[in-house]
């Protein structure tokens, strides 16, 4: 039986105590937007305790009837899904491409993929913009699907690269001798070994693509194409804040992301850790 030490017990119980307070902090604005988003107005204007008195639902009514929300949450979902599966059709191969073939020009090809990635959304949106109104494809859902593209897709072929580096290409060889081609043995052997990296990709692509405002605010100008962002923003007038039903609309945004973390998280944890295990 190993001694008791006082000096290594009273480190552990540090670390839990730090790691509730962060647990705490990070969790309790995404609580109260919840519980301001379900609390009655009188109390939301008052002295709003922890655990309202009374509940209503009344935001997500007004929020609904009087708001064009519901088309705001279709436009917003149709662009996240088409941006990921778009990030990851592209990702995939290019990802594959770099990690597995030696060519000329590689190390520039993810450098400025990355390097891409850090530019500000502004920066990009005057350009992007001014391309799709020669194209004759501004103010549509699909120019704003490219536009989320240019964030999403360098992470991903970025955090795809660092995980196939992990896989032994030495599966993929044992799969051809047993008379797979090259591409049956990426499609049977490394793309299910490579789930986490792919869910991890998805869930970076649909978290960027559903919360972003910047491309939203300044390629879609008119309101049926609108995403929940921009939309939102129509409750703050100049002389008022309907902030019930701003609540109301940013718990909407917020649950599919929550669902998501909680259904996924281990395959998203995996997947960073993973990719960063071997650079």
């Amino acid at each position: 039986m190993r001694p008791f030490n006082l000096k290594v017990a009273f480190q552990k119980w540090i670390i839990y105590f730090l790691a509730v307070g962060i647990a705490v902090y990070s969790f309790l604005p995404i609580y109260w937007m919840f519980v301001s988003a379900v609390r009655a107005p009188e109390e939301l204007f008052s002295q709003p305790t922890l655990i309202p008195s009374s509940f209503t639902l009344e935001y997500f009514k007004v929020l609904m009837g009087l708001t064009n929300f519901p088309v705001n949450f279709m436009n917003s979902l149709i662009v996240t899904v088409l941006t990921t599966v778009v990030t990851l059709a592209a990702a995939i191969p290019v990802a594959y491409l770099v990690t597995r073939f030696k060519f000329r020009g590689k190390g520039i090809l993810i450098n400025s993929m990355l390097y891409a990635y850090m530019f500000p959304q502004m920066l990009l949106a005057i350009p992007l913009f001014y391309i799709f109104v020669k194209i004759g494809i501004d103010n549509t859902l699909y120019s704003l699907v490219i536009a989320h593209t240019t964030i999403t897709l360098p992470l991903g072929v970025w955090l795809l690269s660092g995980f196939f580096k992990t896989l032994p290409f030495e599966i993929e060889q044992a799969a051809m001798v047993d008379g797979c081609t090259r591409f049956q043995a990426f499609r049977r052997v490394v793309l299910p070994l490579s789930l986490p990296g792919l869910v991890t990709v998805s869930i970076f692509s649909f978290l960027l693509s559903w919360t972003d405002y910047t491309y939203a605010l300044m390629l879609i100008t008119s309101d049926a194409n609108k995403t929940i962002p921009i939309g939102l923003t129509s409750m703050l007038g100049s002389y008022d804040i309907r902030w019930g039903e701003i609540m109301a609309g940013s718990a909407i945004i917020t649950l599919p992301l929550l669902i998501i973390f909680i259904f996924l998280s281990r395959y998203f944890i995996k997947g960073l850790t993973a990719g960063a295990t071997k650079g």
